[in-house]
């Protein structure tokens, strides 16, 4: 089985470490060559941590020299930064999200990829959630019809710091939450007619910034809704991924931890006024190895063994519409805290 080299671009995302514990435990696909981070208050932060401790830290171009793929990992405002560093040298990557810049340097380095044949996967978690899944497979085999209807939610009750930290966005909680939910609505309904966001401010701690925020997706016959809080006590437990159609109804409520599906059909929901439906089971242990499937993935593509549905399309149009709902992205700072 041939190994791939791969390395690590900053460890300021919130997800970084978990990718790269998450590569570690395919030691048989990957050979670790290290990680670069240029902000020291990172490598303080987070440069002990377990899954970077006995890794050398060396320079962005070392890793880049030294690595056939690289995990693109550092504050987001600075990941399309790397990323273009990358690809211009031609070499694969992971690269979390959402992307940063303005779409033209964005799309600069989806064209230079494609040019260059060289896979880009993005972060996007609930595109390897179990029921997500499941949910499109219902999707092609027509199980539920022409869909009418998606209701996209992912909020959180988020601490004070995490708070301040978002007010380095545009757009605030949309921008880093909103973007999950795009990127699942725009792989099935595609690009949508007409865009109305609302992005409220509730000033919670003092802290101003949209933390509060539902856009509508308008399209021929459907509409989708992506809300997402800052400020939700319980968020995480109402976290859902509702998805109506002609034939059927999928509801995703929570995501995650625990996993909860229902699925309703024509025949299952014989009585109007009556609420039936059938549960689908899921292993509840995604959670810490949430991103492991990803990361195989990320190899499979990079072999050949394996197309990414994911194109490079999509990606710029999830990154598209996700600009339009917060009118343009922004970046109003550099705060670690």
């Amino acid at each position: 089985m041939t190994k791939i080299k791969i390395g690590q671009i900053g460890i300021g995302h919130n997800h970084g470490g978990a990718k790269m514990m998450a590569v570690r435990k395919f030691p048989e696909l990957f050979e670790v060559i290290g990680y670069a981070e240029e902000n020291k208050r990172w490598i303080e932060k987070r440069g002990e941590h377990k899954c970077y401790a006995d890794l050398p830290l060396l320079s962005p171009e070392e890793i880049i020299e030294k690595s056939d793929a690289v995990l693109v990992e550092s504050d987001v405002w600075d990941l399309t930064k790397y990323a273009k560093m990358c690809v211009d040298n031609g070499k694969h990557i992971h690269m979390d999200k959402p992307a940063s810049g303005t779409l033209e340097e964005y799309k600069a380095v989806l064209d230079t990829a494609k040019e260059k044949n060289l896979v880009v996967q993005l972060g996007y978690m609930y595109r390897y959630n179990p029921a997500v899944q499941k949910c499109i497979e219902l999707i092609r085999e027509g199980k539920l019809g022409e869909i009418y209807s998606i209701n996209a939610e992912m909020s959180t009750f988020h601490p004070e710091g995490y708070r301040k930290w978002l007010t380095n966005f545009g757009g605030g909680i949309m921008y880093i939450l909103g973007s999950h939910l795009v990127d699942l609505i725009v792989y099935i309904l595609g690009e949508p007619k007409k865009i109305t966001s609302f992005l409220k401010q509730t000033g919670l701690d003092g802290i101003n910034l949209p933390d509060n925020n539902l856009a509508v997706l308008e399209y021929e016959k459907a509409l989708a809704r992506v809300f997402v809080s800052s400020v939700e006590v319980n968020g995480f437990g109402r976290r859902q991924f509702v998805v109506s159609g002609s034939k059927g109804t999928v509801n995703i409520c929570p995501i995650e931890r625990p996993i909860t599906m229902t699925y309703s059909d024509t025949t299952i929901a014989d009585k109007t006024y009556e609420d039936r439906k059938i549960l689908i089971p899921f292993d509840d242990n995604t959670f810490d190895g949430r991103y492991d499937e990803m990361m195989q993935d990320f190899y499979k593509y990079i072999i050949g063994e394996k197309e990414n549905p994911y194109t490079y399309e999509h990606d710029f149009l999830v990154q598209k519409v996700l600009s339009e709902i917060i009118g343009g992205v922004k970046f109003h700072g550099k705060n670690i805290d």
